[in-house]
């Protein structure tokens, strides 16, 4: 996979395709061909290109297929490379991690990231829903019967966050799932350290709704689709998409090595 993403890096047009992607993400193919001079099928084209590597990810949403920027290979190649070189010699490269993890969400209401995972799809499914799994990779349990329409009830490291939103949107096992955002608590803000103006812009959030899609791939690989949606402008969504990477990133080691990545 490094390979292909190094290749998809190389050439300068579907460099500025991830430009336009970092200033707007979420765009269909028709808005990136316009002002770029080029054919729709070249598009097309870079962007299959771009796919392969897994540098963009599309959602579908009604008749339209959305381009977002996915971060997961970047992460992988900064955490394979980064630690054996100093900093200024892997500016590009963290340049370009931080333009992918830390997109303009001032008018995108969704963070995506695909990731993919050498397990079952039954595995995935545990390992996102099972408490014995979770608080090993990210430090968190939840406890529903992941029913539709059931409540969750979150566990930050012995801080239980119960709230009437806090519910399964959509339950299909090992296929799909999707669950409203915790609520906030004052006892949740302060274990997180934010601070009274990150507080009261999440306060004023809309409830956001995080949906993992489970798709099988040959040789016994998972496709793992985590789509985090919010109202335009989200705070939640803008905080979030720094915590997703390195959560789902644990998620993956822990399913293919049996161990939890060490900070």
């Amino acid at each position: 996979m490094d390979d292909e993403v190094f290749r998809a890096l190389a050439d300068p047009t579907r460099r500025a395709l991830l430009d336009r992607l970092t200033e707007e993400n979420g765009q269909s193919l028709k808005q990136l061909c316009a002002g770029l001079g080029m054919s729709r099928q070249s598009v097309s084209k870079h962007l299959a290109v771009l796919e392969a590597a897994n540098v963009v990810t599309t959602v579908r949403r009604g008749r339209e297929l959305l381009h977002h920027l996915n971060a997961e290979p970047i992460n992988a190649i900064a955490d394979r490379w980064m630690s054996k070189y100093d900093r200024g010699r892997a500016q590009v490269l963290a340049g370009l991690k931080q333009a992918l993890e830390g997109q303009n969400m001032a008018e995108s209401s969704e963070f995506v990231y695909v990731t993919y995972i050498r397990s079952t799809p039954e595995q995935v499914w545990r390992a996102i829903t099972e408490p014995d799994f979770t608080k090993q990779y990210w430090g968190v349990e939840f406890h529903s019967d992941w029913k539709k329409g059931s409540p969750i009830v979150w566990n930050f490291q012995g801080l239980e966050v119960a709230d009437p939103e806090q519910v399964v949107v959509e339950s299909s096992p090992y296929e799909r799932l999707a669950y409203t955002w915790h609520g906030l608590t004052p006892e949740l803000v302060e274990k997180m350290g934010w601070n009274e103006e990150q507080r009261l812009k999440l306060a004023g959030d809309p409830r956001t709704t995080a949906t993992f899609t489970i798709e099988p791939q040959d040789g016994g690989v998972v496709k793992l689709i985590l789509v985090h949606t919010g109202e335009p402008g989200s705070t939640m969504v803008e905080m979030v998409q720094q915590g997703w990477p390195s959560v789902l990133a644990g998620l993956k080691t822990l399913l293919e090595t049996g161990s939890v990545l060490k900070s």
